[in-house]
């Protein structure tokens, strides 16, 4: 499978009216399905183990995302698409150890770890965006 994917939109010139709208929730969403799918290829005995532990990370980021979306306060909004990029970080290190036992293989680990990047860095300018509102006169 390519990386490349269709994205809604990513509200560059578009208001964004939705958590579904953010960049950020839409290749987390991408990226826990490609979790989703090539865990089902896991051994049985990791299906309480590894495989859960990837799921339940992959779902907080896009879960966290969501909800930072529905907060009204800016620290919040911070705080919970921070725990978002701690959940990414789970998910990446939990990659790492997938491929390092064989359980994923190199094409799906590189496109999996891409993928996650593109997560972390729309996340990290969307904390951004918002620290930079918070403090407007910081770049003067």
């Amino acid at each position: 499978m390519k990386l490349a994917f269709s994205i809604w939109h990513l509200g560059y010139m578009n208001k964004i009216l939705s958590f579904t709208d953010l960049a950020a929730w839409q290749y987390g969403h991408k990226l826990k399905l490609e979790i989703y799918r090539f865990t089902k290829s896991y051994p049985k005995e990791e299906r309480y183990g590894q495989t859960q532990q990837i799921h339940d990370a992959a779902n907080s980021i896009t879960n966290n995302l969501a909800e930072g979306f529905g907060r009204r306060s800016e620290n919040e909004k911070i705080q919970f698409y921070s725990y978002a990029l701690g959940s990414l970080r789970e998910v990446q290190n939990q990659l790492i150890t997938g491929e390092g036992v064989g359980y994923i293989g190199k094409e799906q680990f590189e496109e999996a770890f891409a993928l996650s990047h593109l997560v972390a860095k729309t996340t990290a300018a969307l904390i951004a965006s918002i620290q930079r509102r918070k403090t407007p006169n910081a770049n003067c």
